[in-house]
């Protein structure tokens, strides 16, 4: 079995490009010292990421904000929201949204 040159470069092209945004930041921020207010900046940019996700997810239908009332993903979101608030467990939290939307549409 040969190994066709273009091929080749493309596999190592997406392994330049996946490792290269995730090694050079590493390296960086390695070699500095962040600042507290940046420590404390840096902590929200994962709650921040996570709720763009969700709400882009539960409000946005075909390239527009919409807030319909039969939005069966938003009502099984506000007991998914409940449980990771409380008890802060992903497994919880992962369950209960499946077991939500489950009931939600056998019902509806």
């Amino acid at each position: 079995m040969s190994i066709r040159a273009d091929i080749f470069f493309i596999i190592i092209g997406a392994a330049l490009v996946t490792f290269i945004p995730r090694v050079l930041p590493l390296m960086l921020l390695s070699r500095i010292t962040i600042p507290s207010w940046g420590m404390r900046w840096l902590n929200f940019v994962p709650i921040a990421v996570m709720s763009a996700l969700i709400a882009q997810e539960l409000f946005v239908q075909n390239g527009e904000f919409t807030f319909p009332s039969n939005n069966l993903e938003l009502f099984a979101a506000l007991p998914t929201f409940w449980v990771a608030i409380k008890t802060r467990s992903l497994l919880g939290t992962v369950v209960t949204g499946i077991i939500s939307l489950m009931i939600l549409r056998y019902f509806w």
